[in-house]
């Protein structure tokens, strides 16, 4: 590091440099070394690491530990931070504290481990009590009756009153077994809701279709590698399509017959992908090959046996496929091919027929490297027949009783001798020594397993990865077997009113997709056995009779031939990059602290609410995101801290439980209900109120009485003064006890409100900073204000409000009120948008829109100070700061934006974590945070990029041959620069971070 450079102690600042500390991953033995040369035998140092570890070696009997702890156990003493004379008791404190929160992480939750038994035990003891004349039970009860009927006697109090107190969402100090009941139901439902949520998808509706303008059916649908759609109707028009279902060529295959011969169709066709062929079965006993790229004749097989109805072709090893049909007989054929190269390249020497290279398949049959197998599986119609590489079976459908069959190759029981000339046969073209016979052979017993299904089976599909097979049929039931055994099936899924013609397993999705006649396509869970998703024929837009469909994981879109050509499409939800890591997949809103339970609530813009346990950012809980709630703007909690206020878009306020996710009460006015933009929780004498702001451009007030048990509450009569009150939308309120209250509005206007009598006390208008005084479209709103007090430049108590251009103004809000000062918070003057401080009102932290927080110290600050200098800053988030807050008792800052993040770090700016990534952390062990990591999207945006004038020259060859020149373009470059009104950056330069 260069003598003097300054660097700062931020690990996210603007550009990202940091102190010199090496990893706790990678620290080299040098430092071990030091230390221990350091510190003499019983160092205090010493002692308080070999404590911890006794403490960790008993204390700490769990199975899964956290990464970090792991690392702190491996290094002991030589931890990164040091530990001094004076300090050990805060230490210890500490690590104690940091075991307790260890127990809480590794041990389950006492509702997790209630069985049924321990139900009845415990509902039978609330019976006693009620015998008794007490029909509610205090904490110390409940903790005694936990302990005995649930046998958990080591369970801690600390368990016990946490449970305790989320039933005690009213804090009376007393519940009923009924708001035990309720409690419980209320939090495994939300549970069971947010497991389905997670699992949402559905598909983009209407379907894009496309007018074939033919009655012609297709016959079938495959895609090629390149993501091209193939179809071939029964007159054999071959149409290539793009994946938008643009038609890209077309061309018949057939040519025509004479006269008096009826034309030839097609009954099936699939891909031979590796060999860049289409091939195509015909209802001339003929199976053909096209070369895929010209649609030129390549070779045909001719003279089966019967006309084969399915056709498909697998891939069994290198250089060796499998081509098998199903027939008119119920019978299965099977091709077996190695040096398939070599092999159809021999055929297309042959005599042509028809203008095609043909082999009649009773001297393909016989031919090097062929092996030929027609097993007698059903006695109807074959409907499907496909092969399985990962079970090395063939699968069959028909629609008699004994309906699938799943059954070997080859024959698997013969003698080991007649095992080894078929081998030889088919893998090293030898001649076979027998002659082949279109008589079809019967599989031994143990050579297949029969799935019996009484209307028959239509469509099927296997899954190696779930070990399932699913059929479906005429009864429009889908079963789902175990492929291993044929008793019964496992599980019934019904939905579907029509029979079902088409089934798909999406074994990465853990998906099943089926379509029945009715065009009605359905979506199905897996694991749940549940319905996701329905497209009816009047949403999706398809109709007619089904002859083919085909489902792509590759582009997650289901294609569907019916009158016309149609895709259904999955809503795909938006991919993060693998090294970023989100707390939500929405926008967040806002976020708080519940210093009752120790933890955080955090919501989003598309109403869900997650909870997360402060200690270590894993997730507790969650709920919400259902159809009937509104985007979440505004959140807040009771004095308390165990009730969630909730404000949304569609104007209601909703009262929460959030711990098990129970709406408890609807805050809303008569009538239309415009956005709400902020809520608060205040207590005027011994009442207390929810208020309410927002583009209704009125304070809304609602009592909370918690005895008051009317679900919909409606306001209280509003304030006369607030009849002529904010001219816009209201965007903010602040309370400073006890009796003032300030809101603000998208106009820049400031009201100081008595909350007593209702009266207006003053009124601020945001000023305009002089050097924008004729600065057009300049945005004056006021997103956010604070109360202060016994600040310096103010007698009394002040009022800090976001100005323009990165601005915070100060107001007097005593003796009618003024303006006192303003200064530049932000560096890059964009707007602030979230104000928070400390406890003692010594430090003001501020949010810009562009993810920055900076620190002042308001003690430090005169009013003539236009810029003052910020005790630190940094780089929070990447998008707007949409919440902000100060955990004074943890030295802790948390920070949510709309960048889908919720994250805490010191108060000097060193990262701790993002709430929902993977390693936990620990509050006051500061080798479990991030630091001095940045987030990776922090640390790759543009704005956090270092910028330079000379990075933003471009230099040639020239200029080392003319340096003055060179300067000069510099200089020109640089006043250039300092001339613009620098309102967005582009990037952070070294002099954003000199002192003005």
């Amino acid at each position: 590091m260069r003598p003097g450079q300054k660097v700062r102690s931020s690990s996210a600042s603007g550009r990202l440099e940091t102190q010199n500390m090496t990893s706790i991953l990678s620290e080299p033995e040098g430092t071990g070394a030091r230390t221990r040369k350091t510190s003499g035998p019983g160092c205090l140092g010493e002692k308080v690491a070999e404590g911890f570890s006794a403490l960790r070696q008993v204390d700490l009997d769990i199975e899964e530990q956290p990464g970090w702890l792991m690392r702190e156990l491996l290094k002991q003493n030589r931890r990164r931070h040091s530990v001094t004379l004076g300090d050990k008791a805060p230490v210890m404190r500490r690590q104690h504290h940091s075991i307790n929160s260890i127990h809480r992480l590794c041990s389950l939750k006492i509702d997790e481990r209630i069985s049924l038994d321990n139900l009845q035990k415990l509902k039978l003891a609330f019976e006693d009590f009620e015998t008794g004349g007490l029909r509610c039970i205090d904490a110390k009860n409940f903790g005694r009756l936990v302990k005995k009927c649930l046998g958990l006697p080591d369970t801690s109090n600390e368990q016990i009153q946490g449970l305790f107190k989320k039933i005690d969402y009213s804090g009376q100090g007393r519940i009923s077994w009924g708001q035990f009941c309720t409690y419980m139901l209320q939090e495994y439902k939300e549970k069971e809701e947010s497991a389905k949520r997670s699992k949402q998808v559905a598909f983009t509706l209407p379907a894009t279709t496309k007018a074939l303008g033919h009655g012609i059916p297709i016959v079938n649908i495959h895609s090629d590698h390149d993501g091209t759609i193939i179809t071939v109707r029964e007159d054999s028009a071959v149409c290539f399509w793009s994946p938008e279902l643009q038609p890209l060529k077309t061309k018949h295959l057939f040519t025509e017959g004479p006269a008096n011969r009826k034309s030839k169709w097609a009954s099936d066709f699939t891909l031979m992908t590796e060999y860049n062929k289409l091939m195509i079965a015909t209802g001339d006993r003929e199976i053909q090959l096209y070369d895929l790229s010209t649609l030129e004749p390549y070779c045909q097989i001719n003279a089966l046996d019967t006309v084969p109805l399915t056709l498909y072709y697998g891939c069994t090893g290198p250089d060796k496929c499998c081509i098998l049909y199903g027939d008119t007989e119920g019978c299965v054929t099977i091709i077996l091919i190695s040096s398939v190269g070599d092999t159809l390249r021999l055929w297309n020497k042959l005599p042509k027929v028809e203008n095609i290279p043909n082999i009649v398949i009773d001297n393909a049959a016989v031919s090097p490297n062929v092996t030929f197998v027609r097993w007698k599986v059903h006695h109807g119609w074959v409907t499907q027949a496909k092969y399985f590489p990962s079970f090395q079976a063939v699968v069959s459908s028909s629609n008699e009783e004994s309906s699938l069959v799943l059954g070997c190759v080859l024959p698997l029981t013969d003698a080991e001798q007649q095992l080894s000339e078929i081998r030889e046969a088919c893998y090293e073209g030898k001649t076979k020594k027998v002659q082949m016979s279109w008589t079809p052979q019967i599989r031994a017993s143990c050579d297949q397993t029969v799935f019996t299904v009484h209307k028959g089976v239509k469509t099927f599909d296997l899954c190696q990865k779930h070990s399932l097979l699913v059929t479906g049929g005429m009864d429009r039931l889908i079963r789902m077997w175990d492929p291993h055994f044929s008793g019964k099936p496992t599980g019934i899924l019904k939905g579907h009113s029509a029979p079902i013609v088409h089934l798909c397993i999406s074994s990465e999705d853990s998906q099943i997709f089926s379509v029945s006649t009715d065009s009605t396509v359905k979506i199905w869970d897996i694991q749940d056995q549940s319905c996701l998703f329905t497209a009816d024929p009047k949403a999706s837009g398809i109709h007619g009779d089904i002859s083919a469909c085909s489902y792509s994981s590759a582009m997650k879109s289901l294609f569907i031939a019916a009158d016309c050509m149609a895709v259904l499409s999955l809503k795909i939800r938006p991919q993060f990059c693998s090294r970023l890591t989100v707390s939500h997949n929405k926008p967040v809103m806002c976020c708080g602290y519940s210093q009752e339970f120790r933890q955080v609530v955090s919501c989003t813009e598309g109403s869900v609410v997650k909870v997360w346990d402060f200690d270590t950012g894993r997730q507790v809980f969650e709920f919400g995101g259902t159809r009937d709630l509104s985007a979440i703007t505004c959140m807040t909690f009771d004095l308390r801290g165990r009730r969630l206020i909730t404000g949304g878009r569609d104007g209601c306020l909703k009262i929460w439980n959030f711990n098990n996710g129970q709406c408890l009460k609807t805050l809303k006015k008569d009538g239309e209900c415009n956005e709400v933009c902020d809520c608060i929780f205040l207590k005027v004498n011994r009442n207390s109120y929810v208020m309410s702001v927002g583009r209704d451009r009125k304070i809304d007030i609602y009592s909370d009485i918690p005895e008051d048990l009317r679900h919909v509450q409606r306001p209280q009569p509003s304030w006369e003064d607030d009849l002529n009150g904010h001219n816009e939308d209201v965007l903010c309120a602040a309370q400073c006890p006890p009796s003032l209250l300030a809101t603000s509005s998208y106009d820049g206007e400031i009201i100081v409100w008595n909350v007593v009598s209702g009266r207006i006390q003053c009124r601020f208008v945001t000023p305009h900073a002089a050097e924008y005084q004729s600065a057009e479209g300049l945005d004056l709103s006021v997103p956010s204000i604070i109360f202060l007090k016994n600040l310096k430049v103010s007698s009394a108590t002040a009022l800090l409000s976001s100005g323009a251009v990165g601005c915070i103004n100060i107001w007097q809000v005593l003796r009618g009120g003024k303006f006192v000062s303003s200064f530049k918070a932000s560096r890059f003057q964009q707007k602030i948008t979230k104000l928070a401080k400390t406890d003692k009102d010594t430090l003001l932290y501020a949010a810009d829109q562009i993810g920055y927080i900076y620190v002042y110290n308001m003690n430090k600050y005169s009013p003539e100070q236009k810029s003052p200098r910020a005790e630190t800053f940094w780089r929070a988030h990447t998008g707007r700061v949409s919440g902000l807050q100060i955990v004074d008792n943890d030295q802790v800052v948390l920070t949510s934006s709309t960048d889908h993040t919720v994250r805490l770090w010191s108060t000097r700016g060193e990262f701790i974590g993002t709430f929902g990534q993977s390693e936990s952390w620990s509050i006051h062990i500061s080798s479990s945070w991030m630091h001095p990591a940045v987030p990776y999207e922090v640390l790759i945006h543009p704005l956090s990029m270092p910028d330079h004038d000379i990075l933003n020259v471009k230099t040639h060859l020239t200029d080392a041959t003319n340096p003055d020149k060179a300067e000069a373009d510099r200089g020109e470059l640089q006043s250039a620069r300092h001339s613009k009104l620098r309102t967005r950056p582009t990037s952070i330069s070294d002099t954003d971070f000199e002192e003005d």
